[in-house]
């Protein structure tokens, strides 16, 4: 087995909200597993040939598990309700060791938290980390409800419960988040970080843009997405060979390489995890990723192939 995966047992499973489940993993036999840091994520690989990437939740100082917690989305591409419906305490899993997209900057002097949803994932690891260090933070996690709200039991009994502001879309509007009159009053030297729905996730990166922030204090992860992945056709040249391969209409660049025999890794096939980042020496990618910054994108010297095209008839690959 490649070194970087992993064998893991499901020794507990838990609902933690309205459907939502966590899933506690450990090695089948109780040997420590590879340290990982606030905002890690790991691929899982579910039951029926799909992969599907969880952030960890429980803090980094444990060694002896990971826990995600899993959201049965009703949009679910058969990840999330094979994860409900199949896995259960005593399952075997096949994860892949923790990658970090979504790390704390440890440069900044204030930390700001924005959770929606099942987005509050990677904030409770955060969390846990910035009060265990001492770290100026505020965390604030909005819900559809409260028994639609994972983890509020946890977050009311820890140490830094004062620090964490809870917002329910179906309770007095007087306690529903107001992202530009918080995002306004944040000092400069507040950084932002920010996971949950799409449309929530846009609503907070776009206020704060509108607002002035700078790119470098935004951090934030994307769970899923709506990738369109059509367009006309193209073709890519691979620096190292000088080979060229057509991009059909139907077909993303990964799987036009796959097909010529070169592999890209690929782990969430939308743009939100960076596992593919290609480096583009010439040509104007078309970026339909949700993993670079607009910024990154404008510099158009790198783009994801699991789902972004071409501008330009031709891109000359780092390859």
């Amino acid at each position: 087995m490649d070194a970087s995966q992993l064998t893991v047992r499901v020794v507990r499973r838990q609902v933690e909200a309205e459907g939502i489940c966590s899933f506690e993993l450990a090695d089948p036999a109780g040997a420590p597993l590879p340290p990982f840091s606030a905002g890690s994520h790991i691929d899982v690989h579910i039951p029926g040939d799909l992969t599907r990437q969880y952030s960890l939740c429980n803090p980094p100082s444990e060694q002896h598990r990971y826990v995600i917690a899993v959201l049965n989305d009703a949009q679910s591409r058969g990840g999330s309700r094979a994860m409900h419906e199949v896995v259960q305490e005593g399952s075997t899993l096949q994860i892949s060791t923790p990658r970090n997209h979504f790390p704390l900057e440890r440069e900044a002097r204030r930390h700001l938290l924005l959770a929606g949803g099942i987005g509050v994932t990677p904030m409770l690891c955060m969390a846990e980390c910035l009060a265990n260090e001492g770290l100026p933070f505020a965390m604030h996690y909005c819900a559809r409800s409260r028994r639609c709200a994972a983890f509020i039991e946890r977050l009311a009994r820890a140490p830094y419960a004062g620090q964490v502001t809870c917002h329910f879309d179906d309770e007095d509007p007087a306690q529903r988040l107001d992202i530009q009159a918080l995002l306004a009053a944040a000092g400069a030297d507040v950084h932002l970080y920010v996971c949950g729905p799409k449309g929530f996730m846009d609503a907070v990166l776009e206020t704060a843009r509108r607002l002035g922030w700078a790119e470098d204090r935004l951090h934030y992860e994307f769970f899923a997405a709506s990738v369109d992945t059509t367009g006309g056709a193209f073709e890519v040249k691979l620096a190292s060979s000088g080979k060229t391969v057509a991009v059909p209409a139907g077909q993303t660049v990964a799987e036009a390489l796959a097909d010529a025999g070169v592999e890209v890794p690929v782990s969430c096939g939308q743009g939100i995890c960076g596992t593919c980042l290609v480096r583009v020496l010439e040509g104007e990618p078309d970026h339909r990723d949700l993993y670079l910054s607009p910024e990154e994108q404008a510099r158009n010297d790198q783009f994801t192939p699991c789902c972004s095209r071409a501008r330009s008839p031709t891109l000359v690959l780092d390859l």
